[in-house]
C-alpha cells in the first residue's frame, strides 16, 4: 500500500477511535478534566503519532464533538499541535480570575494565522465617521438594553471559511430595523454585498465595512433576501434581482469616530447598531463573561471585524455591550458576546453605523 494512502487510512482510524474515547461530548466546562478512566486501547500507530498524553485524549473528545475529519496524519499531527497551544491558552487565561472565561470551541485545532486569514478582514479606514450625524437628545437612556427582548434581533447566522463578517453585520442590522418597522422578519443575503458592492470599497471575502455596505444598497436600489441569493462563503458573480429586493435603504447614520456616548444612545433608543473591534488571539475562544483586552487597538486600522451591538448592561460591576457575532450560534454565548463598555475597548465605537429602511 502506498505511504500516502497509509497516512490516510490511520487518520481515519484516528477519528473512529475518537467515537470510542470521547463520549457524548467534550466537557467545556473543564478543559482540563482527567479522562484517563475512559481511555480504550489506541492502535499503536495511533500512539506513537500521538501518545497516551491527557491532552491526546482531549483532542479526541474535541474532534467527536465537533465532527473533525482529517485527511492525512500529518494534517492530524498539525491540528493537535495547534489545538494543545489553544488549549494552554484556555487554561491560562482561566486560571487569572479574569471578567470573562475562555473555553474550547470549534476553532481550538486552528493556528491564530490561519484564523486571521480566514474569519477576519483587513483594516479599513473609516472615513464615513470621522464626522457623524447622528443626533443626541435629551431623552433617558434605559439602564439595560437588549433588542432580543423585542423580537427584532434575526437569528446569528455563520460566515463560515470567509471574511464576510462585513456583511452579516450590515444584514443583522437591516433586518432588525425592517422588523422593527413592519413587524415581519426577513433574512437577507450577505452573499449579494460579496458578489456585487465592490465599487464601494468593499472587498468580498477580505472584508468590508457596513457603512459602505449601507451606502451600496442605497445606490443600488435594494438588498435582495438570503432565498433569492444565498449565501455560497466564496467570492462570486454579482446576480442582484430586481425583483427579489427585500429591503431598502433609504439613508445611514455614522456615529463620531470614537464617540461611545453616541453609540450607547443609538443603542439605547434606536435600534441595534453596526459596529467594528479588533479582534485578538484570545478572542476567538471566547465563552462567557465581560470580554476585555490590555493587547487590541482602538483606532480605525486596528479593527477587523464588523459585528452588530444589540445592548449594553452591567455584569459583577463591568459595564458591557451586548454583541451579535457571526461565527455561528454554537461559538461564544449563543452566538453573541459581551464587551467591556466605556473604555472604546478594542475600537467598538471607530467604525460604527445603521440603516435607515424604506419601502
Amino acid at each position: 500500500m502506498a505511504r500516502s494512502a497509509i497516512a490516510s487510512l490511520l487518520a481515519f482510524t484516528f477519528i473512529v477511535a475518537v467515537a470510542a474515547i470521547a463520549g457524548p461530548a467534550f466537557d467545556e466546562g473543564n478543559p482540563i478534566r482527567s479522562v484517563t478512566d475512559r481511555i480504550v486501547p489506541l492502535e499503536s500507530s495511533i500512539l506513537s503519532a500521538l501518545g497516551n498524553t491527557r491532552n491526546a485524549i482531549q483532542f479526541a473528545r474535541f474532534a467527536h464533538k465537533y465532527g473533525k475529519r482529517y485527511e492525512t496524519l500529518e494534517e492530524m499531527k498539525r491540528r493537535f499541535e495547534a489545538f494543545v497551544e489553544n488549549l494552554e491558552l484556555v487554561r491560562s487565561t482561566n486560571k487569572k480570575g479574569l471578567s470573562y472565561s475562555l473555553g474550547i470551541n470549534k476553532f481550538a485545532d486552528m493556528s491564530w494565522e490561519e484564523f486571521k486569514a480566514h474569519r477576519l478582514g483587513a483594516a479599513q479606514n473609516c472615513s464615513a465617521t470621522r464626522k457623524g450625524n447622528h443626533v443626541l437628545t435629551e431623552a433617558v437612556l434605559p439602564e439595560t438594553k437588549d433588542w432580543r427582548e423585542e423580537g427584532i434581533v434575526s437569528p446569528v447566522k455563520n460566515q463560515g471559511h470567509c471574511g464576510s463578517c462585513w456583511t452579516f453585520s450590515t444584514t443583522g442590522a437591516l433586518e432588525a430595523a425592517y422588523t422593527q418597522a413592519t413587524g415581519k422578519g426577513v433574512s437577507l443575503s450577505e452573499q449579494q454585498l460579496v458578489d456585487c458592492a465592490g465599487a464601494f470599497n468593499n472587498f468580498g471575502c477580505n472584508g468590508g465595512l457596513p457603512s459602505q455596505a449601507f451606502e451600496y444598497i442605497k445606490y443600488n436600489g435594494g438588498l435582495d433576501t438570503e432565498e433569492s441569493y444565498p449565501y455560497a462563503g466564496t467570492n462570486g458573480i454579482c446576480r442582484f434581482k430586481p425583483q427579489s429586493v427585500g429591503v431598502k435603504v433609504i439613508e445611514s447614520v455614522n456615529i463620531t469616530l470614537g464617540a461611545e456616548d453616541e453609540l450607547k444612545h443609538a443603542v439605547g433608543l434606536v435600534r441595534p447598531v453596526s459596529i467594528a473591534f479588533q479582534v485578538v488571539q484570545d478572542f476567538r475562544m471566547y465563552k462567557s463573561g465581560v470580554y476585555t483586552s490590555s493587547t487590541c487597538g482602538n483606532t480605525p486600522m486596528d479593527v477587523n471585524h464588523a459585528v452588530l451591538a444589540v445592548g449594553y448592561g452591567v455584569e459583577n460591576g463591568v459595564p458591557y455591550w451586548l454583541v451579535k457575532n457571526s461565527w455561528g450560534a454554537d461559538w461564544g454565548d449563543d452566538g453573541y458576546f459581551k464587551i467591556e463598555l466605556g473604555k472604546n475597548m478594542c475600537g467598538v465605537a471607530t467604525c460604527s453605523s445603521y440603516p435607515i429602511v424604506g419601502n
